[in-house]
């Protein structure tokens, strides 16, 4: 039979898991926690709070998928109109800032007006990177208020350094009727890219992941410390040494690389060139539900610690106790660009006081629960070093049989969806292979 191995038991690992056990192949996933979920992990603490790794939600407009998740919760999830919104200067603003700038200052606003029409005018210029695609865009003003200083906490580094390969719809364009109607009125159409969300009714994000438990062997607690390709072996910090016919990995790229045996020393070279940020997840229970009305909100302000926070008890009511509510801040960091300065926990009270100063805590708020988490990989940081690396880095896979896939084994900016469904395609590369291959 067959032996087909499966590294990272997260949205990715069990798309593979699914499209093998589809075929009827049978599949082993190793997950180096004590859990499943990866990076769509969800945890429930004493007292009754649940938090994700993040502000996960489902809003694919895949109808397959959105079948799969909601059999994998029974059909117990809620559909939510989505309510997102930005943080500037004492200004609460409606997402995207750019379609909604009523009640800006005055001469900020004739500005980026000007600095708007400026740019529609211009000639088609060459755009190579994150900033020369929100100059084009926006305008002089505009981008170096708002999404330059976004940028700057979220991808740890500057416009200038990043590429625009990650863009997609998460930035919004607006016509010159758009922008105006938003200077003029506090009302304004809705435009996100996401306007209704998904999410299961109990136990957090990674409810998502229940149908495919039974579609693979999961065997967590198998941190993986080495890959033989010549033998086709992996190695685990538990002593564990199993053979493979074919492996799938979703490991970070920069982890998996230093793990092979025999990998050349430009390969090394180039998987420690791949930037991403890692995130301090600050989590908070507060003694009432009305603290701000949105599922989650945008800070541009370089003085204010986080970079977004999120509500956990708006997405479920089962994510805390009765008449509580929740927060989630988010603080970004990485190793290359802006390295982790103080422990973890000791992010919690820089948050507390900025979300007091921000008018989302009250003075008179009651914390129900305080916790830190560190992920140490959120988001691919798509910088001027990526393409090349990631050109030598998953070559050199690919010639050795072993398959990538998810946001971290494809280097990518990949929702769940889009993980699920790589994962879905790294199990499909293996189906389409001769028999005399395996």
């Amino acid at each position: 039979m067959t032996t087909i191995a499966i590294l990272g038991a997260g949205m990715a690992g069990f798309g593979a898991a699914h499209r093998l056990h589809s075929a009827g192949l049978p599949s082993i996933v190793y997950e180096k926690m004590l859990y499943h979920g990866g990076h769509t992990a969800s945890y429930t603490f004493d007292g009754g709070f649940t938090f994700d790794d993040g502000p996960h939600i489902s809003f694919t407009a895949n109808e397959r998928i959105k079948t799969l998740f909601a059999e994998s919760v029974k059909h117990e999830y809620r559909t939510i109109q989505a309510k997102v919104n930005n943080y500037w200067r004492g200004h609460w603003i409606k997402h995207p800032v750019q379609c909604n700038l009523h009640g800006l200052p005055k001469e900020l606003l004739i500005t980026i007006i000007s600095d708007f029409v400026q740019a529609q005018s211009l000639p088609p210029t060459n755009i190579s990177t994150y900033k020369d695609w929100l100059l084009a865009a926006y305008g002089k003003t505009f981008a170096e208020t708002f999404p330059m200083e976004y940028g700057l906490k979220n991808h740890t580094t500057s416009a200038e350094n990043i590429t625009t390969d990650w863009l997609g719809p998460r930035m919004y364009r607006p016509t010159l009727d758009e922008l105006l109607r938003g200077a003029l009125s506090p009302t304004t159409p809705d435009v996100h890219y996401v306007t209704e969300f998904r999410y299961p009714l109990r136990h957090g994000f990674v409810s998502f992941l229940n149908l495919f438990l039974n579609h693979t062997e999961l065997r967590v607690d198998h941190e993986l410390v080495g890959l033989d390709p010549k033998a086709r072996s992996l190695r685990f910090a538990n002593g564990s040494e199993p053979t493979y016919d074919y492996v799938i990995s979703s490991i970070p790229l920069p982890e998996l690389v230093p793990m092979i045996r025999g990998v050349p020393r430009d390969v090394i070279q180039a998987a420690t060139r791949l930037a991403c940020t890692g995130v301090v997840m600050v989590n908070i229970g507060v003694n009432r539900a009305d603290l701000i009305d949105a599922h989650w909100s945008y800070f541009y302000d370089p003085d204010i610690s986080f970079t977004r926070i999120s509500t956990p008890h708006m997405q479920s009511p089962h994510n805390v106790p009765s008449g509580a509510g929740s927060l989630q801040a988010e603080i970004y960091f990485s190793k290359k660009y802006r390295p982790l300065d103080r422990p973890v926990k000791a992010y919690i009270d820089p948050v507390l006081h900025d979300l007091r100063r921000c008018g989302v805590l009250r003075e008179s708020d009651r914390i129900l629960f305080q916790d830190a988490r560190l992920v140490p990989y959120a988001n691919v940081i798509f910088d001027l070093d990526r393409p090349a690396a990631l050109a030598t880095v998953r070559g050199y896979l690919e010639d050795i049989g072993v398959i990538t896939c998810g946001r971290y084994g494809e280097w990518g900016h990949h929702w769940t969806d889009e993980s699920f469904i790589s994962g879905e395609n790294a199990a499909q590369t293996i189906l389409d292979r001769s028999p005399s291959d395996a």
